[in-house]
């Protein structure tokens, strides 16, 4: 039987700066729900990459004296490395200079222009040079960006337009008939209120001020505007042809099922993209999920603040597993998240370290020690054991209903409720009182059995989010029941096998000294 496809896609990552933990987080979220369809057998295609052009790269790389074409390499190097260590399972790492992709927008383009959705005008306005956008003098807020609070400058030059009011109403009705197609509910409600029943103004697609980015094929004194250029990569990429001779690939995955991306680029995914594609007389993504921000401390993480984290820092300092656990557990569905390294050092050592870890480590250790490492099971059931037995079973239902709505955060609940059950499962039955009478051994037996098995199910489910932590309690189970499948019962593991030896998850962090270690580490 053939597999159900699934399309996700981040937003490509502009190469103008190393990501920050926040930009991160898109990423490691985007991997965990493609890892969890890949659990459940479904044909993953998961794109991610680098946004390359634009006046702030050709900027960034005079200051530093050096090409755009050098500039970009390097940093979307760095960005590939970062998304490499926090163990994305991307299949197709994109980058926007890559010249197939330049010569299909440009192929866009003239489709667009020659069907008479683009056209030639003069733009007046204000410019945000960060934001790479245009504003009207309605729109600033304090005579400033309303996006970055930045200074904007006015700038007026000719430039070509896209028709964005012809295919308003179109929008409208798409979006009213396909009420999850922008997700969560608060951020459709955002794009209704604030752009559509305002009326949308025709977008500015190139501009002549720069050099840095794709010429229009018909005027080269014009460059491609980065929307144009950095949105089409979710079809470039796949093999859309503009003539209909479309790749496998394209036939294949598009639609996307999710375009995962920040809240803060929604206007450009939810209103652009979807007319683009409209106009292109192509099928939309299925779902376009803007998800919050995760906040320091003190708020928005921001370069001039200073209050920046980056995730090889907290690799290095925490591991990546623990990393991976905080960004996908604290960070709500429709809530910005916050982090601060205390966060963080709390979280490892309530979830990671005392619910998980210990829970493994006197599971092993006790089969080692009274059991010589032999899995046992004696069936000597008692009525307490199937409360464990059921929560393990259901679990992965109440996993796949948070999933189903992206709660990623309540998919890790479920999983560790199943864990603090089995901690509580050994309070219960106090394995180490039953080792002391000869004629208990057989329900020692059981009760560790049971606690083998309902740890299996839980890494199964949870091999999606810690992949690293999963690989190390198969090891020690010394199981390869790890498919969706093996968890439809109780039981899979083998009396009589023996298991791996015990070794700590993770270890119990001192936060003062961990406090310390890193404030080092930060003024090296």
């Amino acid at each position: 039987m053939e597999k159900e496809k699934f399309y996700i896609s981040t937003a490509i990552a502009y190469t103008s700066a190393k990501p920050h933990i926040g930009n991160t987080y898109e990423v490691v979220l985007a991997d965990a729900i493609a890892r969890y369809k890949r659990l459940l057998g479904y044909d993953v295609y998961f794109q991610t990459g680098t946004d390359e052009h634009g006046l702030k790269i050709e900027q960034k790389a005079k200051d530093e004296n050096i090409t755009p074409q050098k500039f970009v390499d390097n940093v979307s190097e760095e960005i590939k490395q970062i998304w490499d260590l926090m163990g994305t399972s991307y299949d197709k790492f994109v980058r926007t200079t890559d010249k197939e992709h330049e010569k299909k927008v440009q192929q866009i383009f003239q489709k667009l222009y020659e069907q008479g959705d683009i056209y030639l005008g003069k733009y007046e306005g204000w410019y945000c040079i960060p934001c790479e956008s245009f504003f009207t003098d309605s729109q600033l807020v304090n005579g400033k960006c309303p996006d970055c609070g930045r200074e904007v400058k006015k700038e007026s030059e000719e430039a070509y337009f896209f028709k964005l009011s012809k295919y308003q109403e179109r929008l409208i009705e798409y979006i009213k008939t396909h009420p999850s197609f922008i997700e969560p509910e608060a951020r459709k409600n955002e794009m209704m209120k604030n752009f559509l029943e305002v009326g949308l103004q025709d977008l500015c697609v190139s501009r002549t001020t720069f050099d840095w980015g794709i010429k229009v094929p018909f005027n080269e004194k014009h460059i491609i505007y980065v929307w144009l250029d950095a949105l089409s990569n979710y079809i470039t990429f796949l093999g859309y042809d503009v003539d209909g001779n479309h790749s496998n690939e394209f036939k294949k995955y598009w639609p996307a099922d999710i375009h995962l991306i920040g809240k803060d680029i929604l206007r450009f995914h939810t209103l652009y993209w979807p007319i683009m594609l409209m106009a292109l007389n192509i099928e939309l993504p299925k779902q376009i999920f803007g998800h919050p921000w995760l906040l320091m401390g003190d708020g928005k993480m921001s370069k001039s603040k200073g209050n920046v984290m980056y995730a090889d820092d907290l690799v290095n300092l925490f591991g990546l597993d623990a990393t991976r656990y905080y960004l996908l557990h604290e960070i709500p569905f429709a809530s910005d998240g916050v982090i601060t390294y205390d966060l963080i050092i709390e979280r490892i050592n309530s979830d990671l370290a005392n619910i998980l870890g210990n829970l493994v480590n006197r599971t092993i250790s006790m089969i080692n020690k009274y059991f010589d490492g032999i899995i046992p099971n004696h069936n000597v059931e008692e009525a307490i054991d199937k409360d464990l037995i059921n929560q393990a079973l259901k679990t992965a239902k109440l996993v796949d209903t948070q999933m189903k709505d992206l709660k990623v955060a309540a998919a890790l609940d479920e999983i560790f409720e199943l864990f603090r059950r089995c901690n509580k499962y050994i309070d219960e039955t106090t394995p180490w009182v039953l080792a002391k009478q000869e004629q208990d051994k057989d329900r020692l037996g059981t009760v560790l059995y049971n606690l083998l098995e309902a740890i299996r199910i839980g890494a199964v489910l949870l091999s999606a989010f810690l992949p690293t932590t999963v690989q190390k309690i198969f090891t020690q189970l010394n199981t390869d029941e790890t498919s969706y499948e093996s968890i439809n019962e109780f039981g899979k593991l083998i009396s009589g096998d023996k298991i791996g030896t015990a070794e700590v998850l993770f270890a119990r962090i001192k936060k003062e000294d961990k406090l310390k270690e890193i404030e080092e580490h930060l003024h090296k």
